[in-house]
């Protein structure tokens, strides 16, 4: 069983709550983390841009990445949202089951 930790950046803090209390809410996430304020320089529409914004690091289970997409998409107010997964591959076996009870069921 693998998990990830899925990234996104919202342009409120209320919003990034919002997405972190829906996916904990409903087993998607075991944890959602949100910094913030920071600041992203990037490119959209031909012009850089800069941006406050606010970033979710939420713990889940890779079979669960469509899921957590899909309510990110449904909430988020950006018509392109950061959808970004990392592989954990080193994580203590404690944690490792707290993350696995705290998740529903994936499809493996």
């Amino acid at each position: 069983m693998s998990f990830i930790q899925v990234i996104t950046t919202t342009d409120r803090k209320e919003l990034a709550q919002a997405i972190a209390g829906r996916l904990v809410e409903e087993g998607l996430a075991a944890c959602v983390q949100i910094t913030g304020a920071i600041e992203s320089v990037y490119k959209w529409q031909g012009k850089v841009e800069r941006a406050e914004e606010y970033l979710c690091l939420i713990k889940t289970r890779a079979s669960l990445f469509g899921r957590v997409a899909s309510v990110i998409r449904g909430l988020h107010s950006y018509e392109t949202p950061e959808l970004i997964a990392v592989e954990l591959t080193a994580i203590s076996d404690e944690y490792r089951q707290w993350l696995d009870e705290s998740l529903v069921a994936g499809e493996e």
